[in-house]
């Protein structure tokens, strides 16, 4: 018996031996007895289990698209729902609650009348999951909702939605209220005219935060029931900590004037404010860091300076300054570190990763030639969230070729990828460097090139070391058709897992994985895998063809229903169908299909094997033959171990940096030499160093202690610092014109309380899939 390969493109002709199938189920004998059998859940489990994936070599097989009929019709449920509204306008999809099964559509028809807009909201609710769906537009009055405003889900999953209403009939705009996940709507008007969409405060639901037309500053403490004006001539804002606001503003009535700004905060809800800093060109939030490009005295360089209690203290971090051509990044940001992409001078589309130590100030280089052209606002980094510790990027080789690499450590060393087993170099994509087969990941510079990637790599919490991404193998990134590959370790290694470009989704805390093919032609069919990748499976799931827009399912990777939507040939009407894979996988899990797994481990002989970051991890993990139910309550059971300290454990320090495949830090060449000194709190702190600095977060003991020393020189810094004196006034309001750029850059950025996920479009149809915002997104806006 061999257990079935995923064969590429093949994976409906796998075949399936009768007489075995005959010798394991010796009390099925025949169809008849067979169907019997299913009917209980055991037996219908097993037999899942067996004939899906089990191939007998050299004999009398079965084709498998007769077990499709049989199996499959009988287990797997679709349900198909209509909208009775054209598909020449957009859907915007948005899940309430977790577990509640709630989700919302809104389509939007809209078209422009002599300079007015005319348009017709049809607004549905779905209470199982996207299976049945009940039009709920009279809730709503039949008014024509803002599409550009969305759907706005409270982040705490309390069933809060708001809806931003068009009554410009009536001379203004009207918010839609509901507290209990859309089964009604409470309307209430507006005294001006929204700019972005509502904003809600991580802390409490109820306190919501918007920007007029005007500029002005807008709160509310009672879930939008009353608005009172705060501020204004405010280009940005952000809600902070412990119900905290931040944001720009300009006394002389400009956001043009980059450079010149003011950043304030408020902690009373708008009462008072305070000057935290001057001559700020853009801030940002990110995990317990708040940041802020300040222009320096000349006015012609910037510097990004750093606080970690809320703007009361800056430090300036030990960067690189950049000019007017060149930006920041903040490409991830935590509780214990950045990672901050430096552009190169020049129109080099190429710039230096640095990483900070936990204070946020002190900098080292991480990887250069980091890719991140100017022409996008997007770069290929990539937070693998089911793995601690691993990133993914892309880096611009000096011949021009376009490289993945990969770190498992926090940036302390980037690696390339590795080539897959079942798979080879393409001679076409590697005419000239054999030797540097490798995987390579396609990702934002993909979608900013227009090549036909239609998912960016997909990872969840949820689903330990599982990695789904579109790549190609060769000695670079191909622009050729890309492949789906799977990785189950977090990245160390990669399996190719379809031929061509893919929609994807986990389901059931990765115990299922499921793709529909990304074509231009009618589809209706599904792949499914119950083995992370290695055999799928094909499901038709209606007999009717339809031209495929969008996969969704409910965020967090737990949901067992997958909702494909599209249209048909007809182009007239939105149509969503729903499968049900509860019904395959319908056998609970036990103690006995799970199976322990060293997360990181390369060298099982290895004592310090599996140690990342200062200690090992140890989980419990669905073994791959299993075909049973995670359950939405499911938590990978782990185990720590604590590891000594080895070189491993330490970014290089101030002033050095590893190359490429080397453990070791060597200094860099233009502060040979010269002492190591950097500004920390107002003063001059000297770095004594060997090279090498704990890693932020890293809990290894003992080892490796390599000599690290600051001493304080007590001598006052000579920089810019973003505020000398922080300055506390009363509410105040200034009047100001704004710039239209700065409405193109807040009504893009990434705001608390929704989260624009995926952006399907397809002849001027599009789906939008809105969820609810589980935790402050770092922005990577340029800074």
């Amino acid at each position: 018996m061999e257990i079935c390969v995923h064969r590429l493109g093949q994976a409906e002709q796998a075949s399936f031996h009768w007489t075995y199938l005959q010798g394991v189920f010796q009390t099925w004998p025949s169809p008849a007895a067979l169907w019997s059998g299913m009917q209980s859940l055991q037996g219908r489990a097993h037999l899942v289990n067996v004939l899906l994936c089990v191939v007998k070599k050299k004999k009398k097989s079965m084709n498998n698209s007769l077990f499709s009929k049989f199996i499959f019709f009988t287990l797997l449920i679709s349900f198909q729902f209509t909208f009775r509204v054209r598909t020449m306008g957009s859907l915007s999809l948005a899940w309430v609650g977790d577990g509640s099964g709630v989700l919302l559509v809104l389509t939007t028809f809209q078209v422009p009348l002599l300079m007015m807009r005319f348009g017709q909201s049809n607004l549905y609710r779905s209470e199982d999951y996207g299976k049945t769906f009940t039009d709920v537009t009279h809730l709503i009055n039949h008014t024509f909702i803002q599409t550009e405003f969305g759907i706005a889900i409270s982040p705490d999953h309390s069933g809060k939605v708001i809806l931003t209403g068009d009554v410009s009939e009536n001379g203004g705009f009207r918010l839609f209220r509901s507290q209990n996940f859309g089964m009604t709507f409470v309307p209430t008007d507006l005294p001006f005219e929204p700019l972005i969409q509502i904003l809600y405060s991580p802390g409490d639901s109820n306190a919501l935060l918007t920007l007029s037309m005007t500029l002005d500053l807008w709160l509310s403490e009672d879930f939008g029931a009353t608005w009172r004006k705060i501020h204004e001539s405010v280009c940005l804002v952000r809600w902070g900590p412990k119900n905290s606001i931040y944001f720009t503003t300009n006394n002389n009535g400009s956001c043009n004037d980059k450079g010149m700004l003011e950043l304030r905060k408020t902690a009373d809800y708008g009462r008072s404010f305070t000057i935290i800093a001057t001559s700020v060109y853009s801030f940002v939030l990110g995990g317990r860091f708040l940041f802020a490009s300040i222009m320096t005295g000349g006015g012609t360089e910037r510097m990004i300076h750093v606080s970690v209690d809320g703007g009361e203290m800056w430090n300036m971090a030990q960067l690189p300054t950049v000019n007017h051509e060149q930006f920041y990044s903040i490409l991830a940001a935590n509780q214990d570190m950045i990672f901050m992409h430096v552009d190169d001078p020049g129109d080099s589309g190429v710039g230096t990763i640095y990483v900070s130590d936990d204070r946020g100030t002190v900098f080292s280089k991480s990887l250069e030639r980091h890719l991140y052209v100017t022409t996008g606002s997007d770069t290929d980094f990539t937070a693998i969230s089911s793995l601690r510790g691993v990133y993914m990027t892309s880096i611009l080789t000096e011949d021009g070729a376009v490289e993945t690499v990969i770190t498992f450590d926090q940036g302390a060393k980037w690696q390339p990828l590795r080539r897959p087993q079942n798979s080879h170099c393409d001679t076409d994509t590697s005419t000239n460097r054999p030797n540097r087969c490798r995987l390579h990941i396609h990702a934002s510079y993909s979608t900013t090139m227009k090549m036909n990637v239609p998912m960016l790599p997909l990872s969840q919490p949820n689903t330990v070391g599982l990695i789904l991404a579109h790549g190609s193998v060769g000695d670079a990134e191909s622009t050729l058709f890309p492949d789906v590959y799977v990785s189950d370790d977090g990245g160390y290694s990669w399996l190719l897992a379809l031929r061509g470009p893919h929609h994807y989704a986990i389901l059931d805390s990765g115990g299922l994985l499921v793709a529909v093919e990304h074509t231009n032609s009618p589809v209706n069919q599904i792949k499914f895998s119950t083995d992370e990748g290695h055999c799928w499976h094909t499901y038709n799931f209606t007999s009717d063809p339809f031209h495929f827009s969008g996969m969704d399912s409910e965020p967090g990777a737990r949901s067992m229903n997958v909702s494909l939507w599209g249209y048909r040939n007809d182009f007239s009407k939105w149509v969503v169908i729903t499968i049900d894979f509860r019904k395959l996988l319908s056998r609970d899990c036990t103690e006995g299909d799970y199976v322990q797994w060293l997360a990181h481990s390369t060298d099982s002989s290895g004592s310090n094997d599996g140690c990342v970051l200062g200690y090992k991890e140890t989980f419990l993990r669905l073994r791959k033959d299993s075909v049973c139910w995670n359950g939405r309550d499911y938590a990978a059971a782990k185990k720590l171990s604590p590891c000594p300290c080895t070189v491993d454990d330490y970014h290089c320090d101030f002033g050095y940096y590893r190359p490429m495949n080397s453990s070791e830090c060597v200094e860099q060449e233009e502060i040979q030499g010269r002492p190591l000194e950097f500004c920390l709190n107002g003063t001059i702190e000297q770095l004594q160093t060997s090279g090498y600095r704990k890693i932020p977060g890293d809990q290894c003991e003992g080892g490796f202690q390599p000599d690290r020393k600051e001493t304080n020189l007590r001598r006052m810094c000579n920089i810019n610092t973003p505020s000398q004196n922080p300055l506390t006034e009363t509410s105040s309001l200034n009047a100001a014109v704004v710039a239209m750029v700065v409405i193109a850059i807040l009504l893009t950025s990434a705001v608390a309380g929704v989260w624009l996920v995926k952006k399907y479009v397809c002849g001027g149809r599009s789906v939008n899939h809105i969820f609810p915002c589980t935790s402050i997104n770092t922005e990577k806006n340029k800074h």
